[in-house]
């Protein structure tokens, strides 16, 4: 991938971790270094909520990388009922990446969203989530196998099918693949802009898009950012983000500077 003479821009939420006697701002390395193997500048974007003008935050970036995490999206933000896994919330990342989810859409800003990010993609936009897939019945187990090997854990684990002429499909030129698979919530009910553009052999819903937004909107459940170089499909799927993020960059600094 050729870089540009300015990188664009593309912010990456962080997540909240305690790290022995204080709180820290982080972003698994992984995607910075995507972002940066694609030719953009990650920028990490605080969980810092409403101390953040999204709107003007928007309009300083090319492109938002919604991140995987061990954390879950917080069920009262879905009416999803009791947490089953109080544990693993972190309410500042998702008083952050919500409403900026939100602020994106309605800017054309372009959206890679990954794990934990295609859920908070459909809960920002009014869909719901599973909390714990592998408990419904007929569903399989989604979470990783736990091994002190990253191979393993972010290895091939099962196909999905996708949906004949949708936009990933037309994108990857195949109508099925194999993903790994990292996850234990799941899309539940289709925010109303999303459709589907593949599922598991469960029903699993493992990817989404926004055909109606302006600017490339796209969700997976799997992981493409674990060693992407080395899966054509991963390499299909950032670049065609690359190319909208660039798109937008020149959109960018095409317009006039805002009067102070």
């Amino acid at each position: 991938m050729t870089l540009p003479a300015s990188p664009p821009v593309v912010g990456v939420p962080s997540c909240i971790r305690f790290v022995r006697y204080a709180h820290f701002h982080c972003v698994n390395e992984r995607y910075v270094d995507a972002m940066t193997w694609m030719g953009a500048l990650p920028l990490l974007i605080p969980a810092a909520g409403t101390a953040i003008d999204l709107h003007d935050l928007v309009q300083r970036l090319d492109g938002l990388m919604l991140t995987g995490s061990p954390s879950n999206v917080e069920p009262h933000l879905y009416e999803g009922g009791e947490s089953e896994t109080p544990d693993l919330h972190d309410p500042k990342r998702d008083a952050t990446t919500l409403p900026l989810i939100r602020t994106a859409v309605e800017e054309g800003l372009p959206i890679l969203a990954i794990c934990r990010g295609i859920q908070e993609l459909n809960v920002a936009l009014g869909g719901t989530l599973t909390q714990r897939v592998q408990t419904v019945p007929g569903r399989f187990d989604h979470r990783s196998v736990r091994s002190p090997d990253m191979d393993r854990n972010y290895g091939p684990a099962h196909a999905v099918t996708l949906t004949r002429g949708g936009t990933l499909q037309r994108l990857l030129g195949v109508d099925e693949l194999v993903v790994n698979s990292l996850h234990q919530q799941a899309i539940d009910r289709v925010a109303r802009p999303l459709v589907v553009e593949a599922t598991a052999p469960d029903g699993t819903i493992e990817a989404v898009s926004m055909p109606s937004s302006p600017g490339f909107v796209m969700g997976v459940q799997w992981h493409p950012e674990y060693k992407p170089r080395e899966n054509p499909y991963s390499v299909r799927i950032f670049e065609a983000f690359a190319d909208a993020v660039r798109a937008r960059a020149r959109r960018r600094h095409a317009l006039p500077a805002r009067a102070a």
